[in-house]
């Protein structure tokens, strides 16, 4: 939270990303951890404001305490003044705060591996549509159709629109990730793929071992100096 504000700080490894954010509005949706107590989750929708923090003081001031009690890797990695020297490249951020509350609305949690995220667009060009949503296979070749069911209850009423459906999980200690997607068009209850990649597992993710954790981790180094150099670039020939 900045303040009384949602904010994503994302590394500067997910630039790709942002640079698909050009309309301004975002939907945030966060869900309980399996097995809590009465575990649910919550949408919120609206316009947002993209703030690339090259130095990371931003980060650091307003929303690394709270990243670090969430996340275990940033808890290795900036964990005291030591640690952000060495670790330099995780500090930088694109901040993506959530200005105004247009639309908050509880959804169920995801609770089943087949369980996704089903984005749409909103109602005249507003924040998009999050419903949580179910299916008994996740088909990836394009041409298919997934039935989809919506986990509240409610019709999908699908009307020929872009649809992208999404979930992912991750290790105990949040170092190992693995997404999937389908993507396509909602007609009825249907979802009809044009693209996907990856599947729905139902156990969680096993933590890496040693040299897999190592290989993960000369990864994301690489992937967040790039994302840098390149938001360095763009921000030398922007004031030039």
């Amino acid at each position: 939270m900045w303040g009384d504000l949602p904010c994503v700080a994302l590394p500067m490894a997910h630039l790709d990303a942002v640079d698909t954010m050009t309309s301004g509005r975002a939907a945030f949706a966060v869900t309980d951890p399996p097995g809590a107590e009465a575990a649910g989750g919550t949408v919120a929708a609206g316009p947002v404001d993209i703030r690339f923090d090259l130095e990371g003081k931003r980060f650091a001031d307003h929303l690394l305490e709270q990243e670090i009690v969430k996340h275990p890797p940033t808890r290795l990695r900036a964990d005291g003044l030591m640690a952000r020297r060495e670790n330099w490249w995780w500090m930088p951020r694109v901040l993506i705060t959530l200005t105004e509350l247009e639309e908050v609305r509880e959804i169920p949690a995801r609770r089943r591996g087949e369980d996704a995220l089903l984005v749409r667009p909103g109602a005249q060009g507003g924040a998009p549509r999050v419903d949580t949503v179910t299916a008994r296979t996740w088909p990836e070749a394009p041409g298919g159709g997934v039935e989809l069911w919506r986990r509240d209850g409610a019709a999908l009423e699908g009307a020929g629109e872009p649809a992208f459906a999404f979930a992912h999980r991750h290790s105990p200690d949040f170092e190992r990730w693995e997404r999937w997607y389908r993507a396509g068009r909602a007609e009825g209850e249907v979802l009809k793929v044009a693209a996907g990649t990856g599947a729905p597992e139902p156990e969680p993710l096993r933590p890496y071992n040693l040299l897999a954790r190592y290989r993960n981790h000369r990864d994301v180094v690489r992937a967040c100096r790039a994302g840098i150099a390149r938001a360095e670039a763009r921000a030398r020939s922007d004031s030039g």
